[in-house]
């Protein structure tokens, strides 16, 4: 591949030969040194082969002494190409600073690429690299990869490491987000661990404290599990920071009223499309006006980063595209409705539980009044009911 793109910039000549003995033009081309290829017998009398420029102005010469006939049948690369443009020599010096442009421009940043980050956004990152000056339209020589990873780990603690390799038009920003130490146990506080919802106890693992509570008991809200108060027969009693663990057994009902009548899109088929084109950080647009007042449509956003050659270009054409629709009421099944109302509970049953333990079962009904759909969802749960309370041992205001 990269000997065809080099003999198409000096430019190559492909050529027919025709003679009674043709294997004397390829013994002189041996001869001379003359490099041919993609040779293709047409007859036993005839081939075509091709060579490079300076190459078949030897062969020409050389070949006056044979009984032969060479005819070129295609010039092909660059000189031929430019060739062309000898007597246009506005359009010469314009493909003269379009290449110029095009290989500047490759020293230069146009596009990033953000890898590694899964909880800080990738917007965050490249305003903390712009506040550096690692911006569109960056020198990507003159970027000192210390100096960005200092400054931005400051403006961003979440992150542990980061980097920035440019290679060509195009900046990889690599990073590592920190991991979270975690939190310190608090051993010197007087505490008591409380229920913060009803339950039946499964398991009861003290820390430090007593235990108020066996499995197998059913506890109400706030209700003491763990005593950071401990009697002894020495010293009395003495406090503690009442710490453990208290896995029960729980249970849910929750309500969503989902109506039988809804709103629902009904496309009208008129469609609007706005080209632009955006150009570094500045938006050129090919449309006279945009707002669109007392209409209700979907817009959809396609970008198509332009590129020539494989490089990438500082441009991108962006297509708007507004897809206009009227809300007009529509009546569901009571089934439909049900679903719906379903998920909507089961995905805030999930992230109220979540965090403490895991849903073990879960049963839905439904009831119809007043054109509504009362969805009930009825779930049982095991988590951790423990929460850690302070215990006060002196009154407010009482001196020490």
């Amino acid at each position: 591949m990269l000997t065809g793109i080099i003999n198409r910039l000096r430019g190559q000549v492909r050529i027919r030969a025709e003679s009674a003995f043709p294997e004397r033009i390829l013994n002189l081309c041996g001869a001379r040194e003359l490099a041919f290829w993609d040779v293709t017998w047409e007859s036993p009398t005839a081939f075509t082969c091709r060579l490079s420029r300076r190459d078949w102005h030897i062969l020409r010469q050389a070949a006056k002494h044979l009984d032969c006939e060479l005819t070129v049948v295609g010039r092909e690369g660059a000189p031929y190409f430019l060739f062309r443009f000898r007597h246009r020599q506005v359009l010469l010096i314009g493909l003269t600073l379009c290449a110029t442009a095009l290989f500047l421009g490759s020293f230069f940043v146009w596009d990033f690429v953000v890898e590694g980050n899964e909880t800080v956004p990738t917007e965050k990152i490249l305003r903390a690299l712009e506040k550096n000056d690692v911006h569109l339209g960056a020198f990507g020589l003159s970027l000192d990869g210390e100096s960005i990873r200092n400054h931005v780990l400051l403006d961003i603690p979440e992150l542990s490491w980061i980097t920035v390799n440019v290679s060509g038009c195009r900046a990889h920003v690599q990073v590592r987000e920190r991991i979270p130490a975690p939190e310190r146990l608090d051993r010197q506080t007087p505490s008591n661990l409380i229920a913060r919802r009803a339950g039946l106890v499964l398991k009861v693992r003290a820390v430090d404290g007593v235990a108020a509570v066996q499995p197998g008991t059913a506890v109400t809200e706030k209700q003491l599990l763990v005593s950071g108060v401990e009697d002894t027969e020495t010293v009395g009693a003495r406090v503690l920071a009442g710490m453990g663990s208290v896995t029960a057994r729980t249970w849910y009902t929750l309500t969503a009223a989902m109506p039988l009548e809804v709103l629902e899109k009904q496309y009208t088929g008129e469609e609007k499309t706005y080209l632009s084109l955006v150009f570094g950080t500045r938006r050129i647009k090919f449309f006279s006006n945009s707002s669109i007042q007392g209409e209700k449509y979907d817009k959809i956003t396609n970008r198509v980063p332009l590129s020539l050659f494989g490089l990438r270009l500082p441009a991108t054409l962006v297509s708007e595209t507004c897809r206009f629709y009227e809300t007009v009421p529509a009546s569901r099944e009571a089934a439909e409705a049900e679903r719906a109302g379903e998920a909507v509970l089961t995905s805030y049953l999930a992230s109220i539980v979540e965090p403490y333990g895991s849903v073990s079962s879960t049963l839905c009904s439904s009831r119809q009044r007043d054109g509504v759909l009362l969805v009930t969802l009825s779930a049982e749960c095991v988590e951790e009911i423990g929460v850690r309370v302070p215990i006060y041992t002196e009154e407010p205001g009482e001196s020490p």
